[in-house]
């Protein structure tokens, strides 16, 4: 019937102290730069009247929501809005769709 022995309130204290030491090296080190770096989607959906945006999405072979938002940084969501609009206008048409996923292909 043993166990760990219960620490004194002295070595609790310089534990405690060790700790928050090494987490003050930490932040000045590199991980406070990551965190910076690091910036979310934008929400804001590029023209797609623009000649600009149809000839980038026409130049993919397959168009997925993941494609679109990686290539204009949007949200998931946005880009799936905004493929349904283009295939509504016949811009994209319509490969695939399942539960969660629709393929479009730029239309010719």
């Amino acid at each position: 019937m043993g166990g760990k022995k219960k620490l004194t309130i002295k070595q609790m204290e310089r534990t405690q102290d060790k700790k928050d030491e090494a987490a003050e090296k930490k932040k000045g080190g590199k991980s406070a730069g990551v965190a910076a770096e690091r910036k979310a989607p934008g929400i804001m959906v590029p023209d797609l009247r623009s000649d600009k945006v149809i000839s980038e999405i026409k130049k993919m072979k397959a168009v997925t929501p993941f494609a679109v938002a990686s290539r204009f940084n949007l949200r998931l969501s946005v880009a799936k809005d905004m493929l349904d609009e283009l295939a509504q206008r016949g811009v994209l048409e319509c490969i695939s769709s399942g539960k969660s996923l629709k393929i479009y292909k730029p239309h010719d």
